[in-house]
């Protein structure tokens, strides 16, 4: 069914394309053809009615076979008296002169009421022959007849009182119709207008009619008698039906006049030379080209006028010019269809330029990434995206989720478990694909998780690390997920074994590794809960020698960031960013909660950090309850530890060979560093203000678990 109506569409347009050209090649043909004569009419036998005969073109008589005469112009027999129907009314035919192309009526009235003919029958004014708009080029058709213009206008005025003074007004003697009224009959030119300050007072018009200026000698027009009024109207005036014979030899709508009125040879006025008044057969080739350019233009405009606004009303077609008709047919549908189909093709072309920028763009991304794999001869094995998705079973169990992407379990070939990291779609350049990649493929440290294999597959990219069964450390030290809280014993060997790892990716390869995100949640787990530092999407790598980093961003974690990274006047970006970061990660896992929590019950204890350095400013022999001596002495040289890592100022953060060593020393050889702050100058140590600040730095949407420590 769609396939024949396209078919039906088809040739639809290709008959109406054919139709169009044809038109075209016609009106050129047109262009050149000599001068048409005038049109010529079927011969009919005249006809008469009553003192008028020889009536023939354009008149006609009611009755006469319908090829004959004018329909405009259509004449009535009635009493052996002519009849001519004017603006609804009767008027009688007086005269009819061919040469002058001029018929004589009056009103009939003024005839077959004689009693009582100072009224007449019809209301006629010269309005009634005035056109009503604008007369030109654009307007199509003409009026059957002109008024003469001598021509006067008779007025009949019904006065409440009688009108003495006025030479104009004419009493009109009513006595012979039974009236006592003041009627007065008023004659002014046709070209003037009636004003309001030329009707008297308490006058109404009644009726109007016209009477011919002719008739009226010089003397007579100044003051006229209504025996004379009278005369005038039965006399009649006279009308032109000029126009017509201008239609019918000249063009529709051009002007003429007679030149010869023993003849009626009448000249033409090719000033228009328009193509709606079939006055192009008397112009000039170049005129004929002008006039039938704006034929089809004019018809253009129509077409598009309908199409937009979805309307066919402007279509009505009152010219009948088979080239007017082609231009509404080319702007209709020729030109939509052609801004249509060049839009698809552009809206096409531009989609088609877009999908290859991209292309481009993430082209040049996946070159990055295969000549980055490529120059670094990287030892982890390269697998393909459908190896990726059958270690995975399909992606099927899911180990975690972030704002990388998703972790996935699986298992190679050979059995071992491992863990599938798929990076989702990034709008960068591959930069943190390639940070990972080439970070974690260059180590090689008990404490850090060992890549095996990586996937770069157009737009899909995947991590394969080492399986961590544990976990991450964040649900053990926070006791999260109903797993068993670690003995402090063994917390202490993670931390160790976290600031080992640490240490070796500051100070272990050729370049400085800065991780920038060290927190529990990237704090994983073996079977013996070894600790493996994981994550390294955010990591900078930094030569050896230079000990300022430049960042236009920060990096990293809330509640584990240094404070550098947000104020810059506290000092250059460095690998003491790291060492902050381990601090409040090792505050928490001695205290087995988080460093931050605005539930506390009291104030002093919003922020752990400060309320733990208290603790040991006023007594430094800490005890803690329900743990052992020599546990109490592990968690003690882990909060030592941690409030010199949080030192606002970096430069007063040990490195982290310093940590290791000091976590490995005796409890006795270590010093209660200066108060953690997060401002420098910072004077007032529980400001409410400060606290809200401090509390917005953190994580404060996790849950807070708080364990009294009594010392």
């Amino acid at each position: 069914m769609f396939i024949g109506i396209m078919e039906n569409k088809t040739s639809y347009l290709f008959s109406n394309c054919s139709r169009i050209l044809v038109s075209i090649f016609a009106t050129i043909l047109l262009m050149f053809q000599p001068n048409s004569v005038a049109k010529q009419h079927p011969q009919c036998p005249p006809s008469s009615c009553g003192k008028i005969g020889n009536i023939s073109y354009p008149f006609r008589l009611r009755g006469d076979p319908s090829h004959c005469g004018d329909p405009r112009y259509e004449l009535e027999c009635v009493n052996n008296a002519t009849l001519l129907t004017l603006f609804s009314g009767k008027y009688h035919v007086q005269d009819i002169d061919y040469k002058r192309y001029t018929i004589l009526v009056n009103d009939a009235g003024a005839v077959e009421d004689a009693n009582c003919s100072f009224i007449p029958r019809y209301f006629l004014s010269d309005r009634n022959f005035r056109p009503t708009g604008l007369v030109g080029p654009d307007d199509f058709g003409s009026r059957p007849f002109n008024l003469d213009v001598e021509t006067f206008r008779i007025g009949y005025f019904n006065c409440a009182n009688a009108v003495s003074g006025d030479p104009r007004y004419a009493k009109v003697d009513s006595s012979r119709c039974g009236t006592r009224e003041h009627v007065y009959a008023v004659l002014e030119p046709s070209y003037l207008d009636y004003r309001v300050k030329d009707i008297k007072v308490g006058c109404d018009l009644m009726a109007a009619t016209l009477a011919n200026w002719r008739r009226l000698s010089e003397a007579e027009k100044g003051n006229l008698s209504y025996d004379e009024i009278h005369r005038t109207i039965i006399e009649g005036f006279r009308l032109s039906w000029l126009p017509a014979i201008c239609e019918e030899r000249c063009g529709k709508g051009t002007k003429c006049e007679v030149i010869d009125e023993s003849s009626g040879e009448v000249q033409c006025d090719t000033h228009f030379c328009h193509y709606a008044y079939h006055t192009t057969d008397k112009c000039e080739p170049w005129q004929k080209f002008f006039s039938y350019t704006r034929a089809y233009l004019r018809g253009v405009i129509f077409g598009i006028g309908s199409r937009i606004t979805f309307s066919t009303k402007q279509l009505d077609n009152p010219v009948g010019l088979q080239y007017f008709d082609g231009g509404i047919f080319i702007g209709r549908n020729v030109i939509p269809i052609y801004l249509a189909t060049r839009c698809l093709i552009g809206l096409i072309l531009l989609l088609m330029l877009l999908v290859y920028k991209w292309k481009r763009r993430h082209l040049s991304i996946y070159e990055n990434i295969e000549n980055f794999l490529f120059d670094s001869h990287l030892n982890p094995i390269r697998y393909e995206y459908k190896e990726i998705k059958k270690m995975t079973g399909g992606f099927k169990v899911k180990l975690g989720q972030g704002g990388f992407g998703f972790v996935y379990k699986g298992k190679l070939r050979s059995g071992l478990d491992v863990a599938v990291k798929i990076l989702s779609k990034s709008i960068d350049n591959g930069q943190d694909f390639i940070n990972e990649v080439g970070t974690i493929g260059r180590i090689h440290h008990v404490n850090v998780v060992h890549l095996i294999g990586y996937c770069v597959e157009r737009n899909k990219r995947a991590l394969v690390y080492e399986f961590m069964p544990n976990g991450s450390l964040d649900k053990y030290i926070f006791s999260e997920g109903g797993s068993v809280p670690l003995s402090y014993e063994k917390l202490y060997e993670i931390s160790l074994g976290i600031a080992s790892g640490i240490e070796y990716l500051h100070r272990g390869c050729d370049m400085q590794i800065l991780h920038f995100d060290i927190k529990s949640h990237n704090i994983l787990l073996d079977d013996n809960f070894v600790p493996k530092v994981s994550d390294f999407g955010l990591v900078k790598l930094h030569p050896m020698n230079a000990s300022i980093v430049n960042l236009t961003v920060a990096r990293g974690t809330l509640g584990y960031m240094a404070p550098e990274l947000f104020y810059k006047n506290i000092g250059g970006i460095s690998y003491k960013a790291d060492v902050y970061s381990f601090g409040m990660l090792l505050m928490e896992m001695a205290s087995k909660r988080r460093n931050s929590n605005p539930n506390a019950e009291h104030s002093s204890q919003h922020y752990f950090p400060f309320w733990i350095y208290d603790q040991f400013k006023e007594e430094k022999n800490i005890d803690m309850e329900d743990i052992s001596r020599k546990d109490n002495i592990l968690v003690k040289k882990m909060f030592m530890v941690a409030l010199w890592c949080i030192q606002l100022n970096p430069n007063d953060r040990p490195s982290m060979n310093k940590v290791v060593e000091m976590l490995e020393g005796e409890i006795e050889s270590l010093e209660l560093p200066a108060r953690p702050s997060f401002y420098k100058n910072e004077t007032k140590m529980y400001n409410s203000d400060m606290r809200s600040h401090l509390t917005s730095l953190v994580d404060s949407t996790n849950s807070y678990l708080f364990e009294n420590i009594t010392i």
